[in-house]
């Protein structure tokens, strides 16, 4: 990965490059289940971030390891649910309603009573979604809900992992762990998804295009970056993953729901401008 492009639009290529493999992998659910594509998706990131990283585990404390272990649960939770959600809604619905958890975890880090009104906004945003009802189902959007939380849980854990894991190695851990909680559910008894040569090959490049590009823009860019500026461009994430629903899997959205989902960018941007942290680095 070089540098050649500006920090700014390194960034843009990792949001699109998540979002656009997640298109990717809706469209293979016909095929393969959610949770099998999530798993290969961990695998491909576990190892690579594995290769790069090499971890050193010796000598960690047992409060660096229950640390390291939450933040793989966080992270391996926060993908399968999202997987989930997407299965059963619109792919840009569905990371519009995720994306509240973050922006309540940045608007509760605030001391600025003026900051509630962007929890308003947000919250007029993901109402009108429920005005398009034929759009949605109850469980689409619990399971966003629940992405939501965990992204909340993975950005705070986030930050703990970092001050006692160095590098990558954090991620890298985190990556092995959550790939090792969802092994049961992607090779249960009956599924023989993973005896698919060409499947497998398809999740290894949801693998690559939502978790190893990504992670490698961001480093980048993180480089000369202002992390401020960096959370302001995250918050173009619901918009990303709109398009990459038009483009991949012709999910045209009605117009109250580009209106929800400005609604809930702008919180966000707003969020992040009066000085909150919105997001980490290395997105769902």
């Amino acid at each position: 990965m070089t540098s050649r492009l500006s920090p700014i639009w390194l960034v843009v290529v990792g949001i699109l490059s998540v979002q656009f493999g997640a298109g990717i992998a809706k469209s293979l659910f016909d095929e393969v289940e959610p949770t099998t594509i999530v798993w290969l998706r961990l695998v491909t990131s576990a190892v690579v971030l594995t290769l790069v990283a090499r971890p050193a585990l010796r000598h960690r404390s047992a409060s660096d390891w229950l640390v390291v272990v939450g933040f793989g649960a966080s992270l391996g939770l926060m993908n399968w649910a999202i997987y989930q959600s997407f299965a059963r809604i619109p792919l840009g619905i569905a990371v519009t309603i995720e994306f509240v958890g973050p922006l309540t975890l940045a608007v509760l880090g605030s001391r600025r009573p003026r900051d509630l009104a962007w929890v308003a906004l947000a919250a007029l945003g993901v109402g009108l979604l429920g005005f398009e009802r034929g759009h949605l189902t109850l469980a689409g959007v619990l399971f966003a809900l629940l992405a939501g939380a965990a992204w909340a849980t993975y950005i705070l854990l986030s930050a703990r992992t970092g001050r006692r894991w160095p590098g990558l190695d954090g991620l890298a851990v985190a990556s092995i762990v959550a790939t090792l909680l969802l092994t049961p559910l992607a090779l249960r008894p009956g599924g023989d998804d993973l005896a698919d040569g060409r499947l497998l090959a398809l999740g290894a490049a949801v693998g690559l295009l939502s978790s190893v590009i990504p992670y490698s823009c961001e480093m980048v860019a993180l480089r000369s970056l202002r992390p401020a500026v960096f959370s302001v461009l995250m918050s173009l994430e619901p918009a990303a993953a709109a398009l990459a629903g038009i483009v991949v899997l012709r999910e045209f959205l009605t117009p109250v729901q580009w209106v929800a989902m400005a609604c809930v960018v702008v919180a966000s941007v707003g969020a992040t401008r009066s000085g909150s942290t919105l997001v980490d680095p290395v997105p769902d």
